[in-house]
């Protein structure tokens, strides 16, 4: 692909030049396609039109040549398009599937400014800052309406939506300054909300994060999940009148209703602020709603901090 081509925007993700390749395999496929059907309509026109008044049709007889065309022209097509779409899906699930090492970047869009903390603990309004070559994962909701978190170099153009948490990671491979904005209209100050994602060399990005070092989420959520009482329930012992949290991120739950439901990010989120919307097993319905008493940005530390709480190593004898 070529880097300063008009067509596509800089390329400053490991992923970015797949895509353009994908893209760009789209649009010339429809162009070709759609010029060889232009040329032919112009040429049978011009081949095959009436040249007096009395000339009437030929009976085209069936035969092998007729076959072998109509073959040709409903194979080719099914082929080109079986490939679009095993590539397309490909880097699909390429782009939704952050690898295991990703550091997790936490993003709260609200009108009309970006929000993002980093797993060190740092804030920033509309700017993030990222280290070369480090896979980052962001973990993303909102505290009003839909926003749309889009990156063009990045090729990142994913929503952010009210009251879900919406996962896409992606690997900077050049270091540089680059546009962040809200793809999607969200109020009379939409064309305000925009920012930048600062691409760092490793070391002039540590140098950046003990120059703004903030509280780690672990620990904010921790004296979080402490004000809010909610260590009074949520016991690791007998004593719990509410579902053990240790170890619960990842795993099955059952729910009183007979179903199961995954205890992933959207689960803990709802957990807190409409508890009885999946009530546990064997447990009564007992906790209140915290909606509108912690914002998103407490949401985020609380469910970062459930997401930490791993079970105790064995102890053995």
């Amino acid at each position: 692909m070529w880097p300063n081509a008009p067509l596509f925007p800089e390329q400053g993700s490991a992923l970015a030049a797949e895509v353009d390749h994908l893209v760009l395999f789209s649009l010339l496929g429809s162009v070709f396609f759609s010029s060889l059907i232009a040329v032919l309509l112009v040429y049978f026109a011009v081949r095959y039109r009436r040249r007096h008044p009395d000339q009437v049709g030929t009976v085209v007889h069936h035969s092998w040549k007729i076959t072998a065309l109509e073959i040709t022209w409903s194979v080719v097509p099914l082929a080109l398009m079986l490939v679009l779409f095993v590539w397309g899906t490909r880097v699909f699930f390429y782009q939704n599937r952050p690898p295991a090492d990703a550091a997790t970047y936490y993003v709260v869009g609200r009108q009309w400014m970006w929000k993002i903390q980093h797993p060190e603990g740092n804030r920033e309004i509309n700017q993030l800052h990222v280290p070369l070559g480090r896979a980052v994962k962001l973990l993303m909701t909102s505290e009003d309406v839909i926003h749309d978190f889009f990156v063009p170099a990045f090729r990142i153009h994913v929503d952010v939506l009210p009251g879900r948490y919406t996962t896409y990671w992606f690997k900077a491979n050049r270091v540089g300054t680059y546009h962040l904005f809200c793809g999607q209209y969200c109020g009379v100050e939409h064309a305000k909300m925009s920012g930048q994602v600062v691409v760092m060399e490793p070391s002039a990005y540590e140098a950046w994060l003990a120059g703004s070092q903030g509280q780690p989420p672990l620990a904010s959520g921790e004296q979080l999940f402490a004000a809010k009482a909610c260590n009074t329930c949520h016991r690791p012992d007998s004593a719990a009148r509410a579902p053990v949290l240790t170890g619960l991120f990842g795993r099955p739950v059952s729910l009183a209703d007979g179903s199961s439901a995954t205890a992933d990010e959207s689960y803990i989120r709802e957990s807190i602020v409409n508890p009885a919307a999946k009530v546990v097993a064997g447990y009564q319905p007992i906790m209140p709603t915290f909606k509108g008493n912690v914002s998103e940005e407490e949401l985020v530390l609380l469910v970062s901090y459930v997401k930490s709480l791993s079970p105790a190593p064995e102890v053995k004898k």
